[in-house]
């Protein structure tokens, strides 16, 4: 394999050889999955759930064999919009317009009122959906999923941030899931999601429609002398020095974050010339560089938002992890007003995708930013800077 310009790969499919770790990981999914369960994998955003999906399905042993559809759903907010992302995900599975697998989709997915056309730039045919062409989500999800049981090839349907079903109005969204998941023969599913509390009250409550009818599978940060001896070698394959030490402080600083270590490396590894060492001095400016980069975007977003919404955002952004987001310590310390007006803006910083929560090794809850360059921007910005 032709060696990449820079092994730390950041977006696309990445290959075997600059894949870090999780062949543990990756097996158990495999195998789970090729012998017809469905399963629940959770893991904190941008840890790298969505890359191990990709990584599995990249397989021998799920690529020629299995139709292989993934659909991210981290955006929708009601059932017509998952509808939607479902049907637009898996036409662009089933191949060209003239294939025999898209005249079957077309053929049982008939209430998607699409618009055939040409595509301008290849000139071939092409079918547009809007989320208007959906009238009735409910039954479009039907001939959705009758198609993925027909299909002559096994599919296997990667459904990311799955706990956002629960949080749509339409409250039998589950149930209606559920409904033909249950009969599906020919098609299996991985739920993937970032909120741990939220899958498990879905897949776990005895009461709920989805109870007991996945494989839970969770998956933690990469360990990190794993991460650790996987950067220096990459490094040193292009005459290129990195020690531990300066590794093992970024991973700190991130706390394992998988995306913000492979970003941050990503630029470093750029700014070191061959037969350089890539420093401690390096490494902030890889951050500096990056933050500069995310400036503008951060700026315009947060400009949409309340003042308490960003008093609240810019107090968990200084602080880096919060267990006690309403108590009186935290919320005096940084003048957020009552503990009753946070915990409203906490509901809202989550359901915008803000603010992620989850459980420590002692099942304490802590809140943090979903976005830890926005950490480590506002601790640059609003703060003391951040500590590396």
């Amino acid at each position: 394999m032709k060696a990449l310009e820079n092994p730390f790969v950041i977006k696309g499919t990445i290959p075997d050889a600059y894949f870090c770790d999780r062949e543990q990981e990756t097996e158990q999914l495999v195998r789970w999955i090729t012998n017809g369960n469905n399963v629940v994998l959770v893991a904190p955003r941008r840890i790298g759930k969505t890359q191990l999906i990709d990584h599995c399905f990249a397989q021998p042993a799920i690529k020629d064999n299995y139709l292989t559809i993934f659909v991210d759903i981290l955006q929708t907010t009601n059932l017509q919009e998952f509808t939607y992302e479902l049907g637009k995900a898996v036409f662009e599975s089933a191949g060209t317009i003239e294939s025999k697998l898209m005249k079957l989709f077309l053929q049982t997915v008939r209430s998607l009122h699409g618009e055939f056309g040409f595509d301008p730039v290849t000139n071939l045919p092409k079918f547009t959906l809007s989320i208007g062409h959906i009238d009735n989500p409910v039954y479009t999800i039907e001939e959705i999923f009758r198609f993925l049981d027909s299909a002559e090839q096994r599919c296997i349907v990667a459904i990311d941030e799955f706990q956002r079903v629960a949080q749509f109005p339409e409250k039998n969204v589950e149930a209606i899931l559920r409904t033909h998941i249950q009969h599906m023969s020919n098609c299996n599913f991985v739920f993937a999601g970032s909120e741990r509390h939220l899958l498990g009250q879905m897949f776990m409550d005895y009461n709920r429609p989805f109870y007991a009818s996945a494989t839970m599978m969770s998956l933690e940060k990469i360990e990190q002398t794993k991460y650790a001896e996987f950067a220096m070698s990459h490094f040193e394959e292009y005459g290129k020095h990195i020690d531990e030490e300066t590794i093992n402080r970024v991973y700190v600083l991130v706390d394992g974050n998988t995306f913000a270590m492979q970003k941050i490396m990503n630029v470093a590894f750029s700014l070191t010339l061959e037969n350089e060492n890539c420093d401690i001095n390096t490494v902030r400016r890889a951050i500096d560089e990056i933050l500069s980069s995310n400036d503008y975007d951060y700026r315009t977003r947060l400009m949409t938002m309340s003042v308490p919404q960003k008093e609240v955002l810019y107090a968990v952004g200084r602080k880096g992890v919060v267990s006690q987001i309403t108590g009186s310590e935290f919320v005096s310390k940084y003048r957020l007003g009552s503990a009753s007006s946070v915990q409203s803006v906490v509901r809202k910083l989550r359901a915008d995708g803000w603010l992620s929560e989850y459980f420590d090794t002692d099942g304490n809850k802590q809140y943090q930013l979903s976005d830890i360059f926005l950490t480590l921007w506002i601790q640059s910005k609003y703060g003391m800077g951040y500590n590396i």
